[in-house]
């Protein structure tokens, strides 16, 4: 075996590809699956696929970070090292719900789940590690205000803004951890998987004959979404990519303004301030 790999959502669409590609590859894989029963289900099918049989099913809970570091808990507490660690969990709720941690439901999975289980599991990483997080175009409308953690967004709810809100700042926690890991040769970067056929965009009536008639010839398999995290995961991209978006596999040229974002290093610092203070997680 080359090594552990660690992923979320393994069990969805893009989740399930991308396990199937590492598997394939020779990694143990580790499956993070908010269902154990769907996730054993679909571990079964990829290990028969693969060949590869050194898979299991952990449940977690993203939404609520007491789960989250239990997973977390669980994988120092095996001490094996972890080669390649996809955030590719994500959602977009379709109306306000606030956790038992007092977060929006969507900046909860999307955004502070990544942040925690990355950071915890860092101890387990050496040079050579992977992270990869799964973002979104959308992150260039997206805006952190004060509101962030327990609202999403200024005003009413709407679930698109928040959405882009979380994956903007899931963006600036990539540039941040690969400044924060580079010494240790830690490799991080974001994927863009573009429009996918997934339950996000089917979620009720309104949106999907709306993405039909507009974004069908643009809509990519799980598969062709799943490329681009699977290229970052296993092609050995050198170190001086990293802290870099892609999409369609190669690196994708931002604006200064989200290489640099005045918003990147205060961000870190409240979501920390956030998980001690409300969680009582401290790093």
């Amino acid at each position: 075996m080359k090594g552990r790999a660690v992923i979320t959502g393994a069990d969805g669409g893009m989740g399930s590809e991308i396990t199937k590609a590492v598997a394939q590859a020779g990694y143990e894989v580790i499956m993070l699956c908010s269902s154990l029963e769907a996730g054993t289900i679909r571990r079964n099918q990829i290990a028969q696929e693969t060949g590869n049989q050194d898979i299991q099913v952990r449940q977690v809970d993203l939404s609520i970070m007491s789960s989250v570091m239990a997973v977390a808990d669980s994988l120092l507490a095996d001490g094996k090292p972890i080669a390649l660690l996809m955030n590719n969990a994500g959602t977009m709720c379709t109306h306000f719900q606030q956790t038992p941690d007092g977060l929006e439901y969507t900046v909860a999975v999307n955004y502070v789940a990544p942040y925690l289980l990355s950071r915890k599991l860092l101890p387990l990483m050496q040079a050579g590690s992977r992270i990869v997080c799964m973002v979104s175009c959308t992150y260039a409308i997206g805006q952190i205000t004060p509101e962030f953690f327990t609202r999403g967004k200024k005003g009413e709810f709407w679930r698109i803004p928040i959405y882009s809100n979380t994956k903007l700042a899931l963006w600036l926690f990539v540039r941040k951890l690969a400044l924060e890991v580079a010494s240790r040769g830690i490799w991080v970067g974001a994927s863009d998987p573009g429009i996918v056929s997934t339950n996000i965009i089917r979620m009720d009536m309104w949106f999907d004959p709306l993405t039909d008639l507009f974004f069908r010839p643009f809509i990519r398999t799980p598969k062709q979404g799943a490329a681009t995290a699977v290229h970052l995961l296993l092609d050995g991209l050198p170190m001086s990519e990293t802290g870099q978006m892609y999409a369609s596999c190669k690196q994708r040229r931002l604006k200064p303004v989200y290489l640099n974002h005045p918003q990147m290093d205060s961000l870190w610092n409240d979501t920390a301030d956030y998980l001690a203070k409300h969680c009582g997680i401290h790093f």
